[in-house]
């Protein structure tokens, strides 16, 4: 037996180190996997440290398999139904059986024993086992983690996680005096403390013109509190707080999706520039580009005749381009964006292009025909002296007489439209943030550098946008006050100073309660939990209970005949999913 469970920790200790492969097979179907991040656990035990995870895997046989077993040579037929069901075959992690499961974790625990022979002796990362509930308390997972004193194993943690499908049922779960109860009479404990957690999604609970705000968004609310006084408790105001924010762009509802349209088209003119192809987008404007930009050049040309005063603000109205009306629609978060009224020449040329664009000739005969109007003095457009953009250094060096010549050949026509769309779209982000307070120009030079190439700098104005359409949700959906826009900004430009664009992060902001009561104080949590717990240090030892919407466990299948929606739209009562996890400490 220790012979066994020492080739079976060796294996655990392969896994984990340097340069090792994350997953083993341990005799013909039990996977072992270091996972450095297990969602459903750190859901349920607190801590993130690394652990071993160990299930079943199922081998489904391919079409190549199936044919092979029939003495036949696999057909073309065969093979492009494999193709096809690769993704099928992989049914995800399975459970064990719970005395397979106790036999691994005997093993476990017996090798790290330092009063057994030939023991390892020396600490591992947790052990945590998927279980299928062949129990009467539903038991779906089984875990181990040493306690160490002085890099020696002094101890082991059990770990048993039990649990039940959902009901809408709130009578058949425990009180919290039945689980104090418990804690200590596993534990013998003469005092326990209680800790709470809550979880509210913001977006789900709020309707907005009959309209629900979709999942490209969510906000989610995340409580936690001392001294519990019931199950279900209503996080109090003293709870410490924090938003749990992702966003993923180019949803229609938003404010900013005009100008995630622009980032598109910015993002197709700097892959044209990669591949020397580029996937027009859909032209916004029914007018050719080429039109759109002799009427901007003709209305120069009039204001030079008639000797008005010159300035780069021919018309303040072409800064805010008619959405189409297939944009047009509910916008749910508010109706903050970022248009401005001080649109320079480049600026305004950028927003006629970028609107009606189908071809990069269209980008030539457009240039073609400003340049020209500007070198021979039929126009004199007015930009900043500390314009970036090619166009913008022609038009100042004209007003010396000084203008080189320029070859509209090659990919020099799409390099110079995008510098002008950069150079637009950071004075839009400039103007929304500086404008509100919400940072400086030395906390954007990272974001505003022209001194690294042009798809970087694509991606950082792209990150821009990412930051602004969170605070846009921020301050419009949840009418957020500065004192918690402020430092929130400046951690996330911190951030993705650093870090590469990704839609996926969660970015947090730390919040009092009393700013988002009326967001959560009517609904009912998505997650509620509570620890009880006695012992300090590595001798804590604690008996949670977590009620949750969804399941907390990925392995087993659960009912899901739940929450339906009445006749009027309405939705029934909710039913929770309850989770029960159990400590042992086992002294050696």
């Amino acid at each position: 037996m220790l012979k066994d469970a020492n080739r079976f920790v060796a294996s655990l200790k392969l896994l984990c180190q340097e340069k090792a492969e994350d997953e083993l097979l341990y005799e013909d179907d039990i996977q072992i996997s270091l996972v450095k991040h297990e969602v459903s656990l750190h859901k349920l035990v607190s801590g993130n440290l690394p652990v071993l995870v160990v299930w079943k895997k199922l081998h489904i046989p391919n079409a190549l398999e199936r044919e092979e077993t029939e003495d036949s040579l696999p057909s073309e037929a065969a093979l492009d139904e494999e193709e096809a069901t690769e993704q099928q075959n992989d049914i995800g992690p399975q459970p064990l059986s719970l005395t397979k499961a106790r036999q691994l974790l005997s093993w476990y625990t017996m090798s790290l024993n330092p009063n057994m022979p030939n023991a390892l002796c020396s600490p591992l990362l947790p052990l945590w086992v998927r279980c299928d509930m062949s129990d009467p308390i539903g038991t779906t997972w089984l875990g181990a983690e040493p306690v160490s004193t002085s890099n020696k194993v002094s101890a082991i943690k059990l770990y048993t996680v039990c649990s039940q499908g959902g009901t809408e049922d709130k009578s058949s779960f425990p009180s919290l005096d039945e689980l104090m109860q418990l804690h200590q009479k596993r534990h013998h404990a003469s005092a326990v403390e209680t800790k709470g957690y809550a979880q509210y999604n913001l977006f789900g609970s709020t309707v907005v013109e009959n309209t629900v705000i979709e999942s490209q968004c969510s906000v989610t609310a995340v409580f936690n509190w001392s001294n519990v006084e019931k199950i279900f408790q209503m996080p109090p105001q003293s709870s410490e707080a924090v938003l749990d924010i992702k966003l993923a762009i180019g949803d229609m509802k938003s404010p900013l999706y005009e100008t995630y349209k622009e980032l598109e088209f910015l993002e197709a003119l700097a892959q044209g520039l990669q591949t020397g192809e580029a996937e027009w987008p859909d032209p916004t404007d029914p007018r050719s580009a080429v039109d759109l930009t002799k009427a901007l050049v003709e209305e120069l040309e009039n204001i030079e005749k008639t000797g008005q005063a010159q300035t780069g603000k021919v018309v303040e109205k072409e800064g805010k381009p008619d959405m189409p009306a297939a944009d047009k629609g509910i916008t749910i978060y508010g109706s903050a964006g970022l248009h401005r009224g001080d649109l320079d020449f480049t600026d305004q040329l950028w927003v006629k292009m970028r609107s009606s664009v189908t071809s990069y000739q269209d980008i030539i005969d457009c240039l073609k025909m400003v340049i020209s109007a500007v070198k021979h003095g039929k126009i004199k457009p007015g930009v900043p002296k500390n314009s970036r953009n090619s166009l913008s250094r022609l038009i100042l060096q004209s007003y010396k007489q000084q203008m080189e010549d320029v070859c509209l050949s090659g990919l020099t026509p799409v390099h110079m439209l995008l510098e002008m769309g950069l150079d637009k779209m950071r004075k839009d982000y400039i103007n929304y943030l500086i404008g509100r307070e919400l940072t400086t120009l030395n906390n954007l030079s990272y974001y505003l550098s022209t001194d690294v190439n042009l798809q970087e700098q694509v991606t950082r104005v792209k990150k821009l946008h990412h930051l602004v359409e969170i605070l846009v949700i921020c301050s419009t959906f949840l009418n957020l006050h500065y004192e918690n826009l402020f430092p929130f900004i400046q951690s996330c430009l911190k951030y993705y100073k650093t870090s590469p664009y990704d839609e996926e992060h969660v970015f947090q902001m730390q919040i009092r309660p009393v700013m988002i009561s009326n967001f959560y104080q009517k609904e009912e949590p998505i997650v509620w939990g509570v620890e009880v717990f006695s012992g300090q240090g590595s001798r804590e030892v604690r008996t949670s209970f977590h009620l949750s919407d969804q399941s907390l466990v990925d392995h087993v299948i659960f009912s899901s005949d739940f929450n339906k929606t009445t006749v009027n739209g309405e939705k029934e009562e909710t039913a929770f999913f309850s989770t029960m996890v159990t400590h042992s400490l086992i002294n050696f």
